[in-house]
Formats: C-alpha cells, structure tokens, sequence
C-alpha cells in the first residue's frame, strides 16, 4: 500500500481536528514560521566533527549562506565519542558524561568543553557569526549511566530506575529508552534540556524517537516538548530519522517542529524520486511551525571529501522538489569548498522565495513519473509551478509481469535461492525493491548469478549490464554497494553487490535456458528479490514534454511564464505551459496572470 493509500482514511478526521488545531496553535510554532535553513555536519564528517572543523565551517557559512538566510548550524551524532569513526558506531566505547548520566562533548574533539563549560563556548562564536547553534543527541540515557547507575537530577531515582533496557536503537549502541510516564522520567529529560539552554542551544535534533513512534518514542516526544518548554528557551525541534508513521502526523505536529519523512537520504537517485511521493502525502500536515523534513541536501563536497554523484539534472530536480514542498533546506557538504554551481543552487533568491513564503503547496498531478507541483504567491494571483521528468531508464519495465519474486526477505544473512527460465527473452532484468519496514539498510547481493544452456554455464559477472541502478551506493561486482568486499557469512563471494531500490539489466545472450543465483540480504532491512526476463523495450527517451493546463491551477487568462533557475522571462502562454525536461531533470517557474 502506498502512503498516500495510507493517508487517504484519515483526511476526514484531521479536517475534523484543524480547528481546535488552529484555535489553540503551540507557541513553539511561532520558533519556524517558515522552513528552517542551515547546515549539519553529517554528510560531510559523519561522527568525526571536530570544534576546528565547526569553526571553519561556522566562518564559511557566515561569509556565503547567511546573507541568503542559511543561519542554523548543528553538530551531528556522536560528539560526546572521544574515538568516533565515521560511519560506524562501537559497542562499548567509553562516552564522556557528567555525574548526572548527561552526555558532554568529547574533550579531545572540543577542547573549549573542559571544565563543565560543555558548548557553551562553541555556541557563543557560532552566535557571533550571526548564526545559530544546535547540536543532535540521541533520545534516552546512555547505557553507560545505566551500568554505573548515575543519580538522576533533582530527584531521588537513578538511571537504572528510570532506563528501559528492551527499548534500543538498531542502529546505535549508545542509548537505552526512558520511562518518560513517571515524574523521574521527565525530570532526566529536564534536566538534559536545563543544560542545553545553558550552552546557548538554538535547535536540536533528537534521534531515534520518530521512527516506529511507539508508545515509548511518543511519551519521550511528549517529555522532550514539556523540556524544552520548561527552560523558555526558543530551541527548534526535529525529530528523526524517518519514515515517520504517517498516521502519527496530527500528534508529531503539535510537537516538533520538523520531522523526517524518510530514512537517510544520499546522493542516489532511487532515494530521491522515492521522495515524490513521500511528500505529497504529507501534505495536509505542512504548516507554519510544523514541517516534514526531506532531509539534508547531500550536494556539493561531502562523505569526508568526494563529490556528490548527483548529476546537474538532478541537482534541480533535488532543489525544485525541496523548495515547493517547503521542506527545511539543511546542507549537507564542506562550506569550506563550495563550488559556484551548488552556491548557486543554495542561494537562488527565487527559488528561497518559493521554500519560504509560498502557499498551499500540492502536487497537481503524476503520471508515468511526469510529475507537476503547483503553490500559490501571497498576496497575488501568481502560481508558482514545478516540472519534473522523473523517468528513468529502468521505468519501462512492468515489474507486476515478474517471472519471479520472492517473498521479504528480513534480518541480515537471510537469503533465497532462485531459479527462473530465461528461454527465448532477450533482457534479463534483476531488480530489488523495499521490503516495507521504512529501515532503509537494505543492502542485498546476487551471489552466484550464472546463465546455464547448451552454451555450457555463463557467470553473470562476466557480463557488462546495460543499466543499473541501487538506491544507495552503486551496484557493483563482486564488491558491495559501498565498495567493500562482498561478504555473506564472513567470507568473500562472487556476485552482484547493491542496496533497494535497485534494477539491473542485461541483454541475454544466445545459448542459455535458465538463470540462477542467491538472492542475499547482507545487512538489516527487508527486501524483495525479483526477476524479469522480457524482450527488449524501447528506452525512455532522453527529454520529455512536462506540462499544466492553467485551469488546473487556478489561472484562467494568458502567463507570463519567469523561469526561476534562469532568472529570465519566458514569455507568454495560453490555455497550457509545458516545457521539454530532461531525464531526471525540474524546472521551476513563476506564472503570472495577463490580462
């Protein structure tokens, strides 16, 4: 089921609660009227940030993405791991924290931390930039306090009175839950946020809580929005990772400020036209103070220094989307090497025009992933309009046609052996798709892909494929999607290493009946492994007609037509607007009525 199927049954009863909603709209809404805008160390050091790096990047920001409104820069996980290491987590690594069971900024990392000063004085020069601070913790107390049975602040209870040790990240070992329904639940989250408005904090962004929102991530949303609250202090809330529930939306918006819609999202295609329908359905709850979160823009230099594989097509489908469906611009690369291009694509006046003060956002219509958003411009009767060609190469194929496709595959190292008839096709088609559970780990492989005939047995490794795509990462042979070995089991295999979603495609040659191989899940996550054997189809072709009757947006005479990207005018239409868009590519425009 999709989840706009999923939004669909409960339109009717968020109608019914928008008016106590409005009548009774947070103070803490008035904190983001508008989408936030800034900067977040994740892409680009994951763990590893260091105060050096903050600063530097705190000066570049300042001199380049202030003066166009970027003003939030936030300090990524694991700050308190005085031996972080990128991307990957230790079990057991010694944290530094206080008497209390709070976590505090590595003093290796952040020398201006000692002596209890925490990031006082990190904020304080961020402050001076004319920006604002935030940092992201994790949601819980560390197990760390829970082992040394830490006194909780201002009450009688310790850390293991309060902890919840069956609720735990998947992902992260640093943190167990808290019983956020008794009084010394919330006075440990009181007290986490008492410090934090003493740093200087301006935003915070709290991990592993929306995502699946139990009971236990709700009541500690519920504790962290009385914390913060109770300090007076203007602190802007996210919650991630995503997807969140949707049907969670009319709770989360009366807590948060931003909530993501998605898993991590990276410089991948698949994760970005995934995102088309992700933020349709959260449509009815953007609003003033509340918005879904598409997460950062991983564009520019990043990943400790490569560039991003985003193509320039898709740099303004990325953009284009982001903007009109008013999702927090949160910028993901090294500001210390921002090149002209993704400069101008960040500040774009236009464009912050459309993310920051258009109205009534919505996507128009889709069709053969032929996608049109519209919003309205205050204050006249100008409409903003988005086209996007989200075709891709692969959307040819019908994968309901599948000869094969396995049931979900779920927990790493779980696999299935497959077999398909391959006699008379002349494209081989391998394609994996999500297995449903929103935990976007989903690396998977084809271990073992052979062709056997009377032409003897092929390894489909020898093979040059004519298309493929993952969902993050590459697909590779014999490597996995993130370029290390392919391992199943604690050993090397031959195969094809990729991530969902995920279509590779070969043309078959002569001589060969049967196509086998294992299909392995190499991570957590759930997948589905599918097989299509067809006869070669067309491809999609390389540009396409995008277009809008502008009845259907509301204007009934000629538009002048203002290209945003280009800042120039187009001219006049009448009745329709189309343009030619390329593969993978948007275009972003101001119609303004002519009478």
């Amino acid at each position: 089921m999709t989840l706009k199927a999923k939004l669909v049954p409960l339109l009717g009863a968020l109608n019914a609660l928008m008016p106590s909603v409005v009548a009774a709209e947070p103070e803490f809404h008035s904190w983001a009227e508008k989408p936030p805008l800034g900067w977040n160390s994740w892409d680009i050091f994951g763990t590893t940030v260091t105060e050096k790096q903050i600063r530097e990047q705190a000066d570049a920001m300042a001199k380049d993405l202030l003066p166009a409104g970027y003003d939030i820069l936030t300090v990524d996980i694991q700050w308190y791991e005085p031996n972080a290491k990128g991307h990957v987590y230790q079990p057991g690594a010694k944290l530094a924290m206080d008497e209390y069971g709070r976590l505090l900024p590595a003093g290796n990392r952040f020398p201006s931390a000692g002596d209890g000063r925490g990031f006082k004085p990190l904020a304080d020069y961020v402050h001076s930039k004319g920006l604002r601070f935030g940092i992201h913790i994790m949601r819980g107390i560390p197990r760390q306090a829970v082992e040394l049975n830490t006194p909780v602040k201002g009450t009688t209870k310790k850390a293991q009175d309060i902890a919840l040790t069956s609720s735990t990240c998947p992902w992260n070992p640093d943190m167990y839950g808290v019983d956020a329904t008794q009084k010394a639940g919330q006075a440990y989250y009181d007290s986490l946020f008492e410090m934090y408005a003493s740093w200087g904090l301006d935003f915070i962004k709290v991990d592993d809580i929306s995502r699946p929102y139990d009971d236990v991530q709700k009541a500690e949303i519920e504790a962290i929005r009385k914390a913060i609250d109770k300090t007076g202090r203007p602190i802007v809330l996210s919650l991630s990772p995503g997807a969140t529930p949707i049907e969670r939306g009319p709770h989360v918006m009366e807590h948060a400020n931003q909530w993501r819609i998605t898993d991590d999202f990276w410089d991948r295609w698949g994760l970005l036209e995934a995102m088309f329908e992700r933020t349709d359905a959260w449509t009815p709850y953007r609003g003033p103070g509340h918005w879904p979160d598409a997460d950062m823009l991983p564009i520019g230099v990043i990943d400790f220094g490569r560039p991003t594989h985003f193509t320039r097509d898709e740099h303004y489908t990325l953009m284009s989307l982001w903007s009109i469906a008013r999702s927090p611009l949160i910028f993901g690369g090294d500001m210390t090497k921002l090149d002209d291009f993704t400069k101008e694509m960040l500040t774009n006046r236009e464009m912050l025009e459309v993310n920051q003060n258009s109205t009534n956002n919505r996507q128009v219509s889709r069709e053969n992933n032929l996608v049109v958003w519209t919003a309205d411009v205050p204050g006249s009767g100008d409409k903003y309009v988005a086209l996007f060609n989200a075709q891709s190469k692969g959307d040819q194929i019908d994968f309901s046609r599948a000869d094969y496709a396995s049931p979900v595959i779920a927990g790493q190292g779980q696999s299935q052996e497959i077999e398909v008839s391959v006699k008379g096709g002349r494209q081989l088609v391998l394609f994996v798709k999500d297995g449903g559970d929103d935990f976007s780990f989903d690396h998977a492989a084809w271990v073992d892909p052979v062709l056997k005939g009377p032409q003897g047995t092929k390894k489909l490794t020898e093979l040059q494929w004519t298309f493929a795509s993952a969902g993050w990462g590459e697909a590779r042979v014999d490597r996995a999607c993130d370029g290390q070995p392919l391992r199943v089991d604690g050993r090397e295999v031959t195969g094809i290493g990729t991530h969902a979603e995920s279509v590779i495609i070969y043309d078959l040659p002569e001589g060969y009946d049967e196509f086998s191989a294992k299909g392995v899940l190499t991570h957590n996550g759930s997948v589905v492994f599918g097989v299509l054997v067809t006869e070669a189809e067309e491809a999609v072709s390389e540009a396409t007609e995008v277009g809008v009757d502008l009845s259907e947006i509301g204007i009934s005479s000629k538009a002048l037509v203002r290209d945003l990207w280009a800042r120039e005018n187009l001219g006049t239409v009448e009745g329709r607007f189309e343009k030619t868009i390329p593969l993978h590519g948007a275009g972003l425009y101001r119609l303004r009525p002519v009478k």
